[in-house]
């Protein structure tokens, strides 16, 4: 069996290396952008004096026409440009090459199936390592970056039962790649390992997962039953757009120079809350002992909460963002699953229909049930990553959406904890 875990890492970098760093990131970014533009932008034809295979100049069978979802038509089309125009290693400019045309790819998707999209750009302070542009060790590593290598050894807890130690100092699991990142000032690297076991007994506990609601009213639910509230952060909304509003009828030069720094306050502000509400969501997933915290698809989070606003879907995407990094940290995983009927569905009986919602409040017009909606739908999105998984391979482990007392299975059944009542 193989295990796939990501160890979160901690670099101390040495004096003068955080600048080195921070341009490898902006020209790994540079590539990852400008791919993004070539890919995204018209029919690509590559001259024969190229040197490239002529099935990698034309349209590639992977191409819809017009974007460029081939990594070997970019690589050919980009690759000596972005060596010229950058300081980076070989493979690193393949990597942001390849970065984009990923994104690329997940865009012609939504266009095929009729939904709005736009060109990906990259702004994240990461770049992509493998074993030819880092050399991983067990208490340091070794990054290509604009200035030749520079080594970080790794700051580690002393605790070695718990991630990310127990995974770097266990010998059986393998670096593969690893991502490396910059958050508030320092860095960090996401190091995907692999254990391969022999050991064919599979049999393993009861796995649970934690399933979040997110929305305009109530910010996240859990189907533990623990309720975040938006109210702060909508107080907040409110506050800024009154005074930007304000500010913007003055259309003086300083009323403009204020709304900047009002700006700067509020994402400031916005950002700490977040981060909070991130904290405490992954607490709670690991105090229940969950495998995953389950959202919902953000991709058409428009469409599925109309009334939100746009500071409520980059706070959505912001705090998923957040809830996955710190999540790892832990071992635990954050995902996303398809969202349609989780709001309109019974947790309960399984009966969907559109008048068991108004509003804030759920009861199902089959069996009944009652509740918050924005809860009984946390627990459907529970529900909807296990009936993913039912056909995939887990190793015969069976795994439940964690409540607050006790679990709900695939089917919907609530099983109590031990010495409870039903």
């Amino acid at each position: 069996m193989e295990y796939r875990r990501t160890a979160v890492i901690k670099l101390d970098t040495p004096e003068g290396a955080g600048e080195h760093l921070r341009e490898t990131v902006e020209q790994f970014k540079y590539c990852a952008n400008t791919a993004s533009e070539w890919c995204w932008h018209g029919r690509h034809q590559i001259p024969e004096e190229s040197g490239c295979q002529p099935e990698t100049r034309g349209v590639s069978g992977d191409d819809d026409g017009y974007h460029v979802t081939s990594k070997a038509k970019a690589e050919c089309g980009l690759y000596d440009q972005l060596r010229e125009e950058t300081e980076l290693t070989a493979n690193l400019v393949q990597k942001g090459i390849r970065q984009a045309v990923e994104a690329v790819k997940s865009g012609v998707e939504r266009l095929k199936n009729d939904k709005e999209t736009s060109r990906p750009t990259f702004t994240a302070d990461t770049a992509i390592y493998d074993k030819r542009s880092a050399t991983f060790h067990r208490d340091y590593v070794s990054l290509s970056t604009v200035d030749g290598r520079i080594e970080c050894d790794y700051i580690l807890p002393d605790d070695s039962e718990n991630p990310p130690t127990k995974y770097i100092t266990d010998e059986d699991y393998e670096f593969r790649r690893a991502t490396l990142h910059r958050r508030d000032g320092d860095w960090f690297l996401h190091a995907s390992m692999l254990k391969e076991d022999d050991d064919t007994d599979t049999t393993t506990g009861h796995r649970t997962v934690l399933g979040v609601d997110i929305g305009v009213n109530q910010l996240v639910v859990a189907s533990t039953g623990r309720f975040w509230s938006a109210d702060e952060f909508n107080h907040w909304k409110r506050e800024y757009e009154k005074r930007r509003g304000d500010l913007q009828q003055c259309g003086t030069r300083a009323a403009h120079a204020a709304i900047a720094g009002i700006e700067r306050k509020a994402d400031g502000r916005f950002e700490i809350f977040l981060h909070r509400v991130a904290n405490e969501i992954v607490t709670e997933a690991v105090e229940h002992d969950c495998s995953h915290i389950v959202f919902e698809d953000l991709t058409d989070i428009r469409e599925n909460v109309p009334e939100a606003s746009w500071h409520h879907l980059w706070a959505f995407r912001r705090l998923y963002e957040y809830v996955e990094y710190k999540a790892e940290e832990h071992g635990v995983e954050a995902v996303q699953v398809d969202p349609r009927n989780t709001s309109k569905r019974c947790s309960t009986c399984g009966f969907t229909h559109d008048d068991n919602r108004h509003g804030e409040d759920f009861e199902c017009q089959k069996c009944g049930y009652q509740n918050h909606a924005d809860y009984n739908a946390s627990k459907n999105i529970g529900l909807q990553y296990l009936r993913r998984r039912q056909n995939a391979d887990d190793g015969g482990a069976p795994v439940d959406v964690r409540l607050n007392r006790g679990t709900l299975n695939v089917s919907g059944e609530y099983n109590p904890p031990a010495s409870s009542e039903a």
